[in-house]
């Protein structure tokens, strides 16, 4: 069954961590993704760009806009897809990510 975690980021939060505390978010992911690839979980894992586009059409006319939105503290950071037994796995190896002590992980079943 996938899952897709995905993993906020504030930059302010962000920029005011020490090095130390980075280097072990960033040894945590290494650590997970190794773990998964192990166990055939891993399926894909992707830091995203602080831009983005939001695209909305309205009657066949599509207006563009930058973003995140300035009143967005909150922004997609990166992503995990996982192949795993069931939700409760999905949900453990979310709480394995550094971030999840800065901010929620958000976990999805991926119905396909």
């Amino acid at each position: 069954m996938k899952h897709l975690l995905m993993i906020p980021n504030n930059a302010d939060t962000w920029n005011a961590l020490p090095a130390s505390e980075i280097e072990e978010i960033m040894q945590a992911h290494a650590s997970l993704q190794k773990e998964l690839m192990a166990n055939g979980e891993f399926v894909e894992a992707h830091e995203l760009g602080a831009e983005a586009k939001f695209v909305k059409v309205n009657g066949g006319t599509s207006t563009v806009t930058d973003g995140p939105f300035m009143e967005t503290k909150e922004i997609l950071a990166g992503y995990y897809i996982v192949d795993c037994a069931d939700t409760d796995r999905a949900v453990e190896i979310a709480g394995k990510l550094g971030e999840a002590t800065l901010w929620p992980i958000e976990v999805r079943r991926i119905d396909a």
